[in-house]
Order: structure tokens, then sequence, then C-alpha cells
């Protein structure tokens, strides 16, 4: 009995037009080309600036990959841990149409972790069953948690549901479906009954201290890690706790084994942490600064605010080889974050900022603009924040209302809150084109007012650091010379003034140690990446 596992990241909400006019599109018209080349007095190919002193190796380097999905990771390790025969397919291929799996399956499981909407996970139901008429069809993970009864109310096509924790209940049911067990007997599963009914007995929750982590065949440079199920936070955008009621963490002991194992038998370099909170419960993250050092394996995670109140704690964080913190501050107005019900005030949010400004660490912070019942005078206050003083990398994002578990439709009441589809929207304090009007404002004002603060969007497709061994401070110099240098037409048009800030750029870049100038050839001219040597 083979198992087809469909799971993966969900269908990204792609700003379509964010790069158009930019150096940052995939493929930069001519015209783009020729304008740079007139302001600069010479071509301007960002993708073939590189670095003299790294014996001419290119500044923007292609991604040299990513941590594999964590979900998915999880999920196989529960199937080869049992020895169930199963593939995979990348739920991806779903979105662009360009794969297709192979192969007879009497299971398929997909995982719902990344779909957020009953109109997407039609899409995908439709599609598993245009090609797997006669196969049993099981769900999890997030969407399915919390969604389970209207999903088998309105889907004939889904025969099962696992809930929560799938670490025993997967194993079980396949069991079952092999004639060993019965299929009532599966924990956390829930399925039709002969009425036509929703049967879902109470969740039952491994022990996640006792159960062993996922673990990873070969060499693998970047491991996800999970340290936690569920949240004990409540913040009404956000609907993780809620798939898992019961919020359980793994013991500062367990984490430094499984790091050390991952170190040791995968030759990890980095663990990305992908809990919604590492840095918490308060006495875990104690010891974990304490017993890290020794283990010295660098690693990222997620922060709140409220867990970095001092320079003392960020001192722990960089000598326990914390390399990056991805931070919701969300906003800088109180009401907001009353709203939200962060339960992070503006003056946590400010301690944090202020505890890791010139620290090593790279920051990442992200802000909410359009949050049901902020008004216009209330961004301000993120807007100016982020103009005025912030550091270091971050990201505005526009509230989009398209998944349909987060707490905040229960405020709908509240905010007169309306929605015409996850883009479109008015509330009490404003409406979906004013939320975007305000975030392009922000992201303008920041490029050209604020000499410190770096928009963190296009950096994903390249390695980063773009120059090794350079301090944090020069490889935000450089972000923030070629962020601006990438919108210069798009913000300032084609004449004499951008022609400066142009050339400005370039000069700056150039000081940085970046080489911005095409590489002299003779016959002819190369590829790039050829050319330098670069694979």
């Amino acid at each position: 009995m083979r198992l087809l596992l469909i799971s993966g990241l969900g269908p990204s909400v792609i700003h379509t037009g964010a790069f158009d006019g930019t150096l940052f599109a995939d493929d930069v018209p001519r015209e783009l080309s020729d304008t740079y080349a007139r302001l600069a007095g010479r071509p301007v190919d960002i993708r073939a600036f590189h670095l003299p002193a790294e014996h001419g190796r290119l500044l923007l380097r292609p991604s040299r990959g990513v941590a594999p999905h964590l979900p998915t990771a999880t999920v196989r390790s529960i199937l080869e841990g049992a020895d169930i025969d199963h593939d995979w397919f990348a739920i991806d291929g779903i979105w662009s149409g360009k794969a297709e799996p192979t192969g007879d399956y009497a299971v398929v499981g997909l995982s719902t972790t990344f779909i957020w909407d009953a109109a997407t996970l039609a899409l995908v139901i439709a599609w598993i069953r245009a090609r797997f008429p006669a196969a049993t069809l099981v769900l999890g993970g997030q969407y399915s948690n919390l969604k389970f009864a209207d999903i088998l109310a309105r889907h004939p096509e889904v025969d099962f549901v696992i809930r929560g924790d799938a670490e025993f209940a997967l194993p079980a049911f396949i069991g079952a479906l092999r004639g060993r067990g019965s299929l009532s007997d599966v924990p956390n599963l829930a399925w039709r009954g002969p009425d036509g009914s929703v049967q879902a007995p109470p969740l039952q929750y491994i022990d996640i201290e006792s159960h062993p982590s996922p673990g990873f065949r070969g060499p693998l440079p970047m491991v996800p890690y999970e340290s936690m199920r569920g949240c004990p936070f409540t913040c009404k955008f956000c609907s993780f706790p809620a798939a898992s009621p019961k919020w359980r963490f793994k013991s500062a002991g367990k984490i430094v084994r499984d790091w050390a194992g991952y170190a040791e038998q995968n030759g990890a370099e980095l663990i990305k942490a992908y809990d919604s909170t590492f840095t918490i419960p308060p006495a875990r993250f104690r010891q974990l600064l304490d017993a890290l050092p020794a283990l010295g394996v660098p690693w990222e995670g997620y922060s709140r605010a409220n867990a970095l109140g001092s320079r003392e704690i960020v001192d722990k964080l960089e000598a326990a080889r914390c390399r990056r913190l991805f931070i919701g501050f969300e906003s800088m107005n109180a009401t907001a974050l009353a709203n939200m019900d962060k339960k992070v005030s503006v003056e946590q949010n400010r301690r944090a900022f202020e505890a890791l400004k010139g620290s090593s660490l790279e920051v990442r912070g992200s802000f909410l603009v359009g949050y049901p019942g902020e008004t216009a005078a209330d961004y301000q206050q993120t807007h100016d924040f982020l103009v005025q003083e912030y550091r270091g990398l971050f990201n505005v994002q526009f509230f989009l209302f398209t998944d349909e578990t987060m707490p905040v439709w229960q405020d709908a009441p509240i905010y007169d809150l309306e929605v015409t589809n996850g883009w479109t929207w008015t509330h009490a304090g404003m409406d979906s084109i004013t939320a975007m009007r305000l975030r392009l404002k922000t992201l303008h004002e920041v490029r050209w007012k604020n000499d410190h603060a770096v928009n963190d969007v296009w950096q994903s497709a390249y390695t980063r650091p773009f120059m090794a061994g350079a301090p944090l401070s020069v490889n935000l110099k450089i972000e923030k010379a070629l962020e601006r240098l990438g919108h210069v037409v798009k913000d300032f048009g084609d004449g004499e003034a951008a022609a400066e800030r142009c050339r400005a750029l370039l000069d700056e870049l150039t000081a940085l140690g970046v080489e911005t100038r095409l590489p002299a050839v003779t016959g002819g001219v190369p590829d790039p990446v050829e050319h330098l040597g670069v694979a």
C-alpha cells in the first residue's frame, strides 16, 4: 500500500508589480537598462557586480538553497519511522501546473498547513481526485485541524482528517487500512459516521520531550527545527494556537542534544527554528543562553520584543551563536497593539530595538498596516519610527483577510469590517486602498530618508551575506545602496537628479569594495557568471 504525500508552501501572494521598473525584475527591460546606462554614463547590471577582494566572485549569487519544509520533513520522518512506503509530491507543482505525480497510490495524504481558505482547498481536492479517483484521501495540518467538520461536510471526496499530532495517528491509520485494527480506534482521526455526521474523538497529544525529533539523511547545511507545539499567546491575526490548543515545548537539554546530533550526523551549519516564538518560556530561554555557546552551532529564530529587553540578553544571544532574529513588532501604536491582542507594548518594542542596536545579530522586523481599527493617524507612529529611527532589515505587510481561520474575524462587528476579497476591504479605521498607499509611502520614505533601514524583500533569491566575512554593518550598507540604485529610475525618473543619485550610489558601492563596472573582455561579451569563474 503506497502513499503519496502532497505538501509544501501555499500559493504565494505575489506582488506582481513590486519590482516593475526596477533592476530587481526577473527580466529587466532593455529600455530600463538603456536609461540606467545613460544616467551612469556606462552599463549598469547589478547581477554582474563582483568582488575583487574575493577573486571576482559575484556579489549577487543565487541562493545556495533553503532548509527543508518543516511540516514535510516531520511527516516524512513519521512515515519512514513506521516503514510506510511513500512518495512525496511538492505542492508547488499544483500552483505552477508544471509538475505531475507518477505512479499508483492507494492513499493520498494532503498537508493543509499552508492552505488558508476554502477556495484553495477545493482546488487542490479537485486536482487530487482528477488524478487519483480511487485513492483514500486523508488531510492533516493547520487548516484542516481548524476546519475539519466543515471540510468533511462540504467535501465527500475527503475520506478522513487527522487532527493535531500525527506521530501515532498516521501509522495507526495506515495500519487500520491494512486490516490491523479498527479505524474508530485511530487517535485524532475525524470521519463521517453511517448517518453522515462528523465523528471526532477528543484530541490526544504526544510527549514532544520524549518523542524523537525528525531525522534527516545525508548532509544538510540548513536544518529546520520545531521546539514547541501550540502557542501561549492569542494574537488575533494568528490562528496558530487554535490548531494545537495544548502548548508544549521541548526542554533546553533536548534542544541541545538534537542540534548536536544534526551537526554530527548531517553537518548542519545553521539551525532554523520555525517556532512562532523560540525565546519562550523565559526559564528555558535562559538555560539555552547558558548551554548553546559550548555547542557552537549557529541558529536563527523568531522572537517577541518583550523577550529582548536588555543589552545583557543580546550579548548572551551573540555568545550563543544566534545569527538572525525575526521580530514581529507589528506596530508602534498602543491602540493597534491592543486591538491585535499582541500583549507587547510600544515601550517593550522600543527597549528591544535599543538593546539590539549595534549588535552582530541580524534583525528582521515585521510591521503591519491596515489592521482592523487602525487609522491613518495611528499608523503614522509606525511610519515615523521606521523613517526616523529604525535600523536593520524590515518589511511592512499590507493586512490581508485571506486566512479564514484568523480570530480577528470574530471582531468584524466591532470594526464595521467589510471584506470583498482578501485584498479589498474597509473597516472603521481605513480601507484597503489607503493601507496600500500608506505602505508604499513608508517604503519610499525609508528608502531615501533612512540610511540604516533596509527593506527585506528582494534579497531571498541570493546567498547572504553578500560579502562573506565583512561585518553586518558593511553588508547592510551594500544592501541599502543596491536597494536605492535599483529604484532610482522608478522613484525619480530619468532626469539629472536621478543621474546624480545613480552615480553617487555606484561610487558608494565601489568604496564598499564592490566592482560595479562590467569586466573588460576581448572577443565578445561573455556570460558574467562564466567569465568571473562563479559556479
